[in-house]
């Protein structure tokens, strides 16, 4: 058990009470901010000293030199230094004998610079804002010629996503990757917005799961008295809003899939879906040129994606390649796609399947073992087997196809669109099959067919396109980001099995 004198949180919780004891209240309910930190620097600098101002954020370091003070005050922009004097501050410097590293604080003042360069609040008013319990790892910095060094800082990856908070908190980087994020979704919103699209909202609690092919979470509705599942795409439901009259529509949501975890997947993770009436699969190949080139633009300035070491330049034209074209390049053999065929082509190639796996799941097992990896992209794989996309529409000139094309970035999948199967009557059938396989032990397919997505296709839909994009995993290309947990605020993880205390490398 550690020693409540030496202990941090201890030390912490002592000077709460001695303030609470001599009348501070140390979470008080507000406090004016008119400036940040980034914007005084930019004043400065502009109009010279004598600017008052009024500043709060975390304070990240702290120097006392007997009865003068000087901290850093960080905020989301930046971090400014603050000057305390005892003589000009009388009894409210006696906060600075109960600050620590992390706590809240709201300092007033104007500012100059000091005989080091540096701009600086001369504080008239300091007033703690939060007091900080636990310490947070900032780490130690340290000056070099080619710029400011971090170390002790928190190097653990688990660390950073169970206490997402705290790595918010100490690296500025973390921070960019949220605000890039936010800044890729507000452009694509824009884009479609401006494209006449309007954004809907679809029931995340579905009586029928559908959509796509996964694992659904299921829970139960109390009052209805009958199960639900989260919702694992948004398509049926929008593909309904078509039907409606509502000729163009987007939604960015939450879906969920029941499935496992990696570099590339999480069980909850977010999607754009967007559908257009009178447009097909070949618009939309030009609409995902137009909208990734115009959001590689508005992030970096270019035409160019570095991901991990490796760069790609996005200016269209990209490059088509047929799926079963693609594999037939890899020695597989396409002609013929029954069951029989296909586990022998993956024997060949050393992939396991399962007894319960069907046609089109040994497709993409092969797709994704032999042709994935290679497509460094950008590229569309197009034509897709019937087999492994029940909602397209079927391709004209090939009865074993559909319409249906995925972009790919750095071998990974980040878009997937299809002219929209309109016809109720050939709609019905791929749900049956898809029921069938359910039946037979499929996890992944959906368990019964939706009558009422097909009741809204008898109403009449029209020709459509229809395409999703992984946020998520857009968002890793464009700030480099290695694995899909580090774009993702709040990631699902295993339960603790006991407190985490990294607070980084010693």
């Amino acid at each position: 058990m550690p020693d409540r004198e030496t202990d941090p949180q201890s030390v912490r919780l002592s000077k709460l009470i001695d303030l609470e004891r001599i009348g501070v209240d140390p979470y008080p309910s507000s406090w004016e901010v008119t400036d940040s930190a980034a914007d005084l620097v930019e004043a400065f600098e502009d109009e010279g000293e004598d600017i008052e101002c009024r500043i709060a954020g975390r304070v990240v370091t702290v120097r006392r030199h007997g009865k003068t003070t000087f901290f850093h005050v960080a905020d989301r922009s930046g971090r400014v230094q603050a000057y305390l004097r005892q003589d000009e501050l009388g009894d409210a410097y006696r906060l600075v004998d109960h600050l620590d590293i992390g706590d809240f604080v709201g300092v007033a003042g104007h500012l100059f610079r000091t005989r080091t360069g540096e701009i600086t609040v001369r504080v008239r008013e300091a007033v703690l804002l939060a007091k900080a319990l636990r310490p947070l790892p900032f780490g130690k910095l340290v000056e070099s010629e080619d710029g400011d060094r971090a170390y002790h800082r928190v190097v653990d990856r688990e660390f950073r996503y169970r206490q997402r908070y705290a790595d918010l908190a100490v690296r500025p980087e973390a921070r960019g990757v949220f605000e890039r994020r936010s800044q890729i979704i507000r452009y694509l919103r824009d884009e479609l917005e401006n494209r006449g699209f309007l954004e809907v909202e679809t029931p995340v609690l579905q009586p029928v799961y559908g959509g796509a092919t996964a694992r659904p979470f299921v829970t139960h509705h109390q009052a209805l008295g009958v199960p639900l599942y989260l919702r694992i795409a948004d398509e049926l439901y929008l593909k309904r809003c078509i039907v409606g009259g509502l000729e163009r529509v987007y939604e960015v949501a939450k879906d969920f899939r029941n499935e496992g975890i990696d570099r590339f997947h999480s069980p909850e993770f977010t999607m754009l879906e967007f559908y257009q009436a009178y447009a097909d699969y070949e618009d939309f190949m030009v609409l995902a040129e137009e909208l990734l080139v115009g959001l590689v633009g508005e992030v970096t300035g270019g035409a160019e994606i570095t991901y991990q070491g490796r760069s790609v330049d996005v200016t269209p034209p990209w490059p088509r390649l047929g799926f079963l074209n693609a594999l037939a390049d890899h020695g597989v053999a396409v002609d013929d796609l029954s069951r029989t065929a296909l586990v022998a082509e993956a024997a060949q190639h050393e992939i396991e399947i399962s007894e319960q796996e069907r046609e089109g799941k040994i497709l993409e097992a092969l797709f994704d073992h032999l042709v994935e990896p290679t497509l460094e992209g950008p590229v569309f794989v197009i034509d897709h087997p019937r087999l492994t996309s029940p909602l397209a529409k079927a391709h004209p000139r090939d009865p074993r196809l559909v319409e249906r094309f995925e972009a790919y970035l750095f071998g990974r999948e980040w878009a997937n669109a299809f002219s929209e199967l309109n016809d109720p009557r050939d709609q019905r059938r791929r749900l049956e099959d898809q029921a069938e396989l359910a039946a037979a032990g499929d996890l992944e397919a959906p368990n019964v067919v939706d009558e009422d997505f097909l009741r809204a296709l008898e109403y009449g839909m029209p020709p459509t396109a229809g395409m999703g994009i992984g946020i998520d995993r857009l968002v890793m290309f464009l700030t480099d980001q290695p694995a899909i947990r580090d774009v993702i605020l709040f990631p699902a993880l295993r339960p603790e099995e006991g407190r985490v205390e990294n607070e980084g490398e010693s």
